[in-house]
């Protein structure tokens, strides 16, 4: 680590812990007590505790510690971290293989349509634990838990647009001889002891917000040792007095410090509920510039990191989700299972992405993690099967959520590829031919850039404007976008420029999915390279896709009428760009799907 990392450390740090551990911060509020609800839980018996404060330490040794803090923290892509930064660097190992391309992706775009489960589930359960404390002080305030939970979450939401981290030789012995000997009750235990887990993603999808370096030692130094400290209070408080296992983590509390404990708690369920509705913007914004949803409006909430965004129908779309949630379901523990089947498919997905990732490398270094993956493999099969067990109970809604969203995913990914296909088929926009013949058309003064899908073949705007005008500016630009399957491109990558005779260029701009794409910016790349032009006295022509001809016979007749719905409501060209409104000309294609 370089000077300059190290003077940040402390800053980094503190933000981590706000940021990055806050999820996985209030896993103790639920975690333990779920062992022991009825009526699916262990029956509450000194023999069965030993074990479970076991399994709860084993189990954020290997998964939290080892898996995410020493291992997938080094699988980063340029820095960045999620599971769509890992599925980049997994299609990268394997593009020549087209069967295991597909299976890889299809792994990836439905870990990313899990994690909107774990988005609704999260803010639901973490506020509801956390009023549930109340109860423990003023068991006749238990009627206004669902109220209040309600207002807090409201008011989470609406603040969105303004912006926003010897023990083990002990009870080693003591976890193996009780799934040895119990194995039934240990296969109930594991998914409560799984939600001792829930935030060890945001670990790795954070990764580019503070570094692998300020992660390890937060968790390590501070996060690790205080978590394993809650538990173990808990299991001694519940030793002691069993009556506590309806609440062990507001119990352990002297009863003056009672009340400060349910606001501290609180406050920090909002900070862990906003760290995921950040990751849900940051998850939607990356999907979007990976082609697997359409443009939508992000605003950015700060002038100096440019990873606060926020997307207005995100917002709005997970509160409603996340209010139903709770009126739904009403208390942490019925939430519980929900919560345990989105967080487990997701570490699962992650394990087999990272077991492709390992598997198709050509270092031997790292190959030599195949028996680790192994292992990581094993336990999380085995908590996802102890969740999935529990679909009844509430298991369904992650499912359904995730099953939604891969559809939606799927099928603009699936559309767009379609509509490609069909425009490459035309002779006329086929042909990368620049050299048109411009003779007998009309020259006007001034510069005009038209912006186009693909790198090849002529825009509809400029087809349009040459039928109809009959004419051509003295500079005309064909200019594409395309989103790289990387965090942020350089500027030296960042333009690929062509010129033509006749004043014709050919402009290909490249961003990342995490950069918002910046027309002034190339423009000024390219007159460094030669293009002539004035940014004042630019027109920009955007042509506005309408779907016709939609055929609802067969069985995805309506994939092919939600396709059509969400690109007529798509964001147009000019308000995505950004661009000037004085200077924007938007004519209408059709294209047939």
């Amino acid at each position: 680590m370089s000077a300059s990392h190290s003077q940040r450390l402390p800053t980094l740090l503190l933000g981590a812990l706000g940021v990055v551990f806050g999820d996985i911060g209030t896993s103790p509020l639920y975690a333990f007590k779920e062992a022991f609800a009825q009526p699916h839980g262990l029956l509450l018996t000194p023999d069965k505790i030993f074990p479970v404060l076991s399994m709860m330490f084993w189990a954020i040794t290997l998964i939290v510690s080892i898996k995410y803090v020493l291992v997938i923290l080094r699988f980063d892509n340029r820095g960045e971290g999620g599971v769509l930064a890992l599925l980049s660097n997994v299609l990268a190992l394997v593009r020549d293989r087209p069967r295991m391309t597909w299976f890889v992706s299809v792994l990836g775009i439905f870990a990313a349509a899990l994690f909107y489960g774990d988005a609704v589930i999260t803010p639901a359960i973490s506020v509801l634990s956390a009023v549930e404390g109340i109860t423990v002080a003023a068991p006749s305030l238990e009627r206004y838990i669902v109220p209040i939970a309600l207002v807090i979450l409201i008011g989470l939401f609406m603040l969105q647009r303004s912006g926003t981290a010897s023990v083990g030789a002990l009870f080693g012995p003591v976890a193996l001889m009780f799934f040895v000997e119990h194995p039934g009750w240990s296969f109930i235990a594991l998914s409560a002891v799984f939600l001792t887990l829930t935030g060890a993603e945001a670990l790795y999808a954070d990764l580019g917000h503070f570094g692998a370096r300020p992660i390890q030692v937060g968790w390590f130094v501070l996060v690790f040792p205080c978590l394993m400290l809650n538990y173990l209070g808990q299991g001694a408080l519940v030793l002691r007095d069993p009556e506590a296992a309806r609440n062990p983590f507001f119990l352990l509390a002297p009863d003056f410090l009672l009340v400060p404990l349910v606001i501290l708690a609180t406050l920090a369920t909002v900070i862990a509920s906003q760290a995921t509705i950040s990751g849900a913007f940051s998850v939607t914004q990356q999907a979007s510039r990976l082609n697997y949803l359409p443009r939508l409006k992000v605003l950015y909430t700060s002038d100096v990191s440019q990873g606060q965004i926020y997307i207005p129908v995100v917002n709005w779309m997970l509160l409603v989700a996340v209010l139903a949630l709770v009126i739904t379901f009403g208390s942490s523990t019925k939430l519980a299972a929900a919560y345990g089947v989105a967080v487990s498919g997701d570490l699962l997905i992650g394990s087999l992405l990272l077991m492709v990732a390992v598997l198709m490398t050509t270092s031997r270094r790292i190959k030599l993690l195949l028996p680790l993956m192994a292992v990581f493999l094993v336990l999380e099969i085995c908590f996802f099967a102890a969740n999935i067990s529990k679909v009844f109970e509430g298991g369904w809604f992650p499912l359904m959520v995730a099953s939604i969203m891969f559809t939606v995913l799927t099928t603009w990914r699936r559309g767009m590829e379609i509509m490609r296909a069909r425009k490459e088929a035309s002779p006329r926009v086929a042909s990368d031919d620049l050299d048109l013949d411009l003779s007998g058309i009309t020259r006007v003064p001034g510069v005009a850039v038209f912006f186009s899908s693909t790198r090849t073949g002529y825009p509809a705007s400029f087809l349009h404007n040459l039928k109809h005008n009959k004419v051509v500016h003295e500079q005309t630009v064909f200019m594409s976008i395309e989103f790289d399957d990387v965090p942020r491109v350089l500027d030296d990558e960042r333009i690929e420029l062509q010129r033509r005779d006749g004043g014709i260029y050919r402009l290909v701009g490249h961003f990342g999915y995490r950069e918002d794409p910046d027309i002034r910016r190339l423009l000024k790349l390219a007159r460094r390279k030669g293009l002539e032009i004035n940014l004042d006295d630019t027109s920009y022509f955007t042509s506005k896709p309408v779907i016709v001809s939609v055929s609802r016979r067969g069985v995805f007749g309506w994939r092919r009428s939600l396709f059509g719905w969400m690109m007529q409501n798509s964001p147009t060209a000019a308000s995505y760009f950004r661009l000037p409104p004085n200077r924007v000309i938007e004519l209408g294609s059709q294209v047939a799907v």
